[in-house]
This record gives C-alpha cells, structure tokens and sequence, in this order.
C-alpha cells in the first residue's frame, strides 16, 4: 500500500532544491507583486491556480500547503502591513526555502508580515488556533492530502476560519472517480493527479464541513491532464463560512 504521506514529502523536497516543471500546471501572477520575491522562491512555486486574486487589505491569511511561500508573499503585498499571512507546511525543506526569504521580502516591501508553520494541514492543531483567518487559501494542496485525511481536513479549514470568513481554495478535479490503482501510483500521486476529488465532491465536501455557500470562481475549459480517460482540470472555489462579509474589494 502506497504512503501517500512520504511520496509527497519525497516529491516536494526535491522541488525545493531544484524546480521539477512537471509539478502541477502553471498560472499567471501580477508581475508587480512578483517583483519582491526572490528568483529561488519562484522557481519553485507549485501550483495550478492564483486564490490571491480574492483577498482584501488588513486581513489575516492562512496558506495551506505553503511550499516556497511564493503565495504567501504575494498575500503580503495584499493584505498589507495591517495584515497577517501564516504559512502552514509539513515539508521541512520547503519551510527552510520560504524562511530564508522571509527577511528578503520584507524589506523590500517595507514591513514583515508573513510567519511559516510546520503542520499537517490536516491536523494544524495549536499552531493555528480556532476562528484566526478571515481568508483560507490554497494552491493545489488539497489533492495531496491522504484520502482518509480528507474529511479533516475541510474540518480544519472551517475550523480555523473566522465567522463570516472565506476558504479560497485552486485545486485539481477530475471528471469522473479516481480507481483505486490509480491511487496506489506514487507519480500520479505526488504530481497531483491521482489524489484529485471528483468535481461535485469537492463541492460537496465543503457543504458537508459546514460552509454555508459553494462558488466556482474560476475553471479551465481544458483539462490539463487526462489519464487513462479521466480529465483533470484546475478550478478556484470560494466558500463561505456563514454569511458573507461585505468587503470593498474582489474577495
């Protein structure tokens, strides 16, 4: 039986110390908020969507699955110095690559205001406590996760987020169940493919967590891969924990 768990810390450590192109499918940025973020931290950077576009100034972020932290940089520049973007990583090589820029960034954008975590996002217990984010966001994170971890995992997600707060979550989904077989590939697993959830339960996950509305902000018309007849494509979900907060901005 694959450990789905170690096929992706193996995976993703070798993409902190050299860029794996074959890691998920790649989105374009504002190069303006790119400007800040060291070559390295870029370079490697995976993911297939940007949940970046939906955050408001002054907010406190949540990044799931941080990695090099690319995001969370960009989430910085955001949210501004009145905000806050915790990181949350379980991949030691990876956190070291993000901490490392840290002081990087912030000085070039003039405040610090990032922090990296190591956790399971799955389980982030104290190290994010409860109601602390008004944002949650993810970039092809969630498909990495065991599938018997899964169910926690959107627990955790509504945990952490503040009444009236947003999960921003890009993702991999596939058109129809992944088999089993399939599941048991460690490539397909840690490249993002085979861990995929089935569109609707995606959507249904977030329901069953407790969200209170579903919307699909954004979705390729293409898939980006299609193996063994089964079409995975990207899409960008937003869903509401309650009542949505009215916010001035596209969040």
């Amino acid at each position: 039986m694959l450990d789905h768990e170690r096929a992706v810390l193996e995976r993703y450590s070798a993409g902190a110390r050299a860029c794996e192109s074959s890691l998920c499918c790649a989105a374009d940025f504002d190069p303006a908020l790119l400007a800040a973020i060291p070559r390295e931290v870029i370079e490697r950077d995976y993911g297939c969507g940007d949940p970046t576009r939906f955050l408001c100034a002054g907010e406190t972020v949540v990044d799931l699955g941080s990695g090099s932290g690319k995001h969370c940089f960009i989430a910085a520049q955001i949210v501004g110095p009145a905000g806050k973007v915790i990181g949350v990583d379980m991949n030691p090589d990876m956190l070291a690559l993000a901490r490392s820029a840290a002081p990087v960034v912030a000085e070039r954008i003039g405040y610090a205001n990032v922090e990296f975590v190591e956790a399971r996002i799955q389980a982030m217990g104290p190290a994010v406590p409860d109601g602390c984010a008004d944002v949650v966001m993810s970039n092809c994170v969630l498909n990495l996760v065991r599938p018997d971890d899964k169910r926690a995992l959107f627990d955790e997600i509504f945990r952490v987020l503040r009444d009236g707060g947003r999960a921003v979550i890009s993702d991999i989904v596939s058109d129809r169940p992944v088999p089993a077989h399939m599941q048991e590939d460690p490539d397909l697993w840690s490249g993002c493919i085979s861990g995929a959830l089935h569109e609707p339960d995606l959507y249904a996950a977030f329901e069953r967590a407790g969200f209170s509305s579903v919307e699909v902000v954004d979705r390729a018309e293409e898939p980006w891969r299609v193996v063994d007849g089964i079409a995975f494509r990207a899409v960008t979900v937003r869903a509401n924990k309650g009542a949505r907060r009215p916010a001035a901005c596209c969040g």
